[in-house]
């Protein structure tokens, strides 16, 4: 009953930009699948709860559906897309953004023996589980105070706190606990990928930005690659094709200087990779999107 309750709350709040009164929580309606886009996954916790919902990350493939969820616990380049949406049965999803503080906060009120003990090795930056009856009671109850804004100011923080533990206690919650833990390999790796998504541009040494990272470069090279699923150039190169194909949206006619303003030095290069990347050209690419962004609308997880 928790999922037709839901369903039923994200159907009547859904809103074009997904967002509701209670901060970091999102609710989504999607009424036709829409080609795969490229976007950024942000660090969240994504839920679906009517439809099927597919994420490439690298050479890596999620795909989940109604009662299962989704972590990223790193702000990842993602290529996503709703499989299963009908306006007759729209694709429902719930998102909830990850703060690293309110893990921590978490981590350090949590009993000794509350949580599992950790694991060996770096897990990768995505994971998907079914949710749990306790999971999707809490989202249920969540939902419930935008139909009570007398409670929501209150009661919101609270039932946030429940879902987090939820999922930090939960069969996925060595991703998201090291999201929290200020010197985890997955948190040196988050700083080097911030590094690089704020730097694309530029061109760089993997042994600087391992040592940025605070990691050898060796072990910086593996978990990396754990994480992501890339390798740090490949990781640049796909924050790079994504913003090209964004500004080639608005800048139809300008292939080669849109190919320099996000890093190419060489034409032939970024046409090269684009069309790799995106199965067209950047010139007939953008001749197709011309008049139309929303192949190019950032797509949410949820």
């Amino acid at each position: 009953m928790s999922l037709d309750e839901l369903s039923a709350l994200i159907a009547r709040h859904a809103r074009p930009d997904q967002r509701t009164p209670i901060d970091g929580v999102l609710v989504s309606k999607v009424e036709r699948p829409h080609p795969p886009s490229p976007s950024m996954s942000g660090t969240v916790l994504a839920l679906i709860v009517q439809g099927a919902k597919r994420i490439a990350l690298g050479e890596r493939v999620y795909e989940y559906r109604a009662g299962q969820y989704l972590v990223a616990s790193v702000d990842l380049p993602i290529t996503g897309h709703f499989t299963e949406a009908s306006p007759e049965r729209p694709a429902l999803g719930f998102g909830l953004t990850l703060h690293p503080a309110s893990i921590a906060e978490l981590l350090l009120q949590a009993a000794p023996g509350d949580l599992p003990p950790p694991g060996g090795g770096t897990p990768s930056g995505m994971a998907v589980s079914s949710a749990p009856d306790e999971l999707l009671d809490a989202a249920v109850r969540l939902l419930r105070l935008l139909d009570r804004p007398r409670d929501l100011t209150v009661l919101a923080p609270l039932v946030k706190r429940e879902i987090l533990w939820r999922v930090v206690a939960g069969e996925q919650g060595a991703v998201v606990r090291q999201l929290g833990l200020a010197d985890s390999s997955l948190s040196h790796i988050a700083r080097a990928v911030r590094w690089i998504r704020d730097h694309y541009t530029q061109s760089f040494r993997v042994d600087d930005v391992a040592q940025l990272a605070g990691m050898s470069a060796s072990a910086f090279y593996r978990n990396f690659q754990a994480v992501t699923a890339m390798s740090p150039i490949q990781f640049q190169k796909q924050i790079r094709l994504q913003q090209a194909r964004l500004l080639l949206a608005t800048h139809p006619n300008d292939v080669t200087g849109v190919g320099q303003r996000v890093g190419y030095d060489s034409p032939s290069q970024f046409s090269r990779e684009y069309r790799r990347q995106f199965g067209t050209p950047p010139s007939q690419d953008a001749a197709r999107l011309r008049g139309s962004t929303s192949d190019t609308a950032p797509a949410a997880l949820v």
